[in-house]
């Protein structure tokens, strides 16, 4: 695994919220794989593919949760480069307990730019679907779709990059987690249109401020699936 910056990821505390559906959501980068000085552990938890993808895609349920802490926050996501490298396009649905409940909200990020937040309803149970595709050699399609409610999203945003992997991710950028049933499936993730399986995927804990850590479990038999588990 390449080597990253040991520090964690920054809150940009002093960044303007952006308001979703009448919430206003503080301005926390999700972004890069940092890992934390204090714990074992990474913000990030899930399988990365290291090389030159141009397309990366999955789907989950987005998970029922209970808020332990108004410090919980937690996203899966997919996306392109983060690991080996300073930049990261993805997409996915944030879960904020700020407010002392569950707040689910879909957005896009082109890190190190904050995340954008799109005017749209999720819930827990809804079926998520995400893909990244590079369409230029600096161009993304960020694309999210909620099939349950029947919503989806497309952005397209340059960025220069260094097309170093490709991932199906949750993080934590405040290294808190909320209790979440079940834990988070990832389902039908392919890199370049390969299953995870075939793409030399590497997989990586995620550490809730060393009280928990979230590990991926082996790729499923059909080469596209995993679960993410607290431990």
């Amino acid at each position: 695994m390449s080597k990253t910056l040991r520090v964690f990821t920054a809150i940009a505390a002093a960044a303007a919220g952006l308001a979703v559906s009448g919430t206003a959501h503080a301005a926390v980068e999700y972004g890069a794989h940092f890992h934390g000085q204090e714990f074992s552990g990474g913000n990030w938890g899930g399988y990365v593919s290291f090389g030159s993808f141009t397309t990366a895609t999955a789907s989950w349920t987005e998970p029922a949760v209970s808020c332990t802490s108004t410090n919980d926050l937690f996203a899966p996501w997919v996306g392109i480069d983060g690991d080996g490298s300073s930049t990261v396009e993805q997409t996915g649905v944030e879960t904020d307990c700020s407010s002392g409940r569950p707040v689910y909200s879909a957005w896009y990020e082109m890190y190190p730019a904050a995340p954008v937040y799109y005017s749209v309803s999720v819930s827990a149970g809804d079926h998520i679907t995400a893909t990244v595709t590079r369409t230029a050699t600096n161009t993304y399609r960020l694309d999210l779709a909620d099939t349950t409610k029947g919503w989806s999203k497309s952005t397209t945003k340059s960025l220069t990059s260094k097309h170093a992997s490709a991932e199906a991710i949750i993080e934590s950028p405040t290294d808190s987690y909320p209790s979440i049933s079940g834990g988070i499936k990832f389902t039908g993730v392919k890199f370049n249109g390969t299953n995870l399986a075939s793409t030399s995927p590497s997989g990586l804990n995620a550490d809730d401020r060393g009280r928990y850590t979230w590990s991926p479990s082996a790729v499923g038999s059909d080469g596209q699936s995993f679960t993410m588990t607290r431990h």
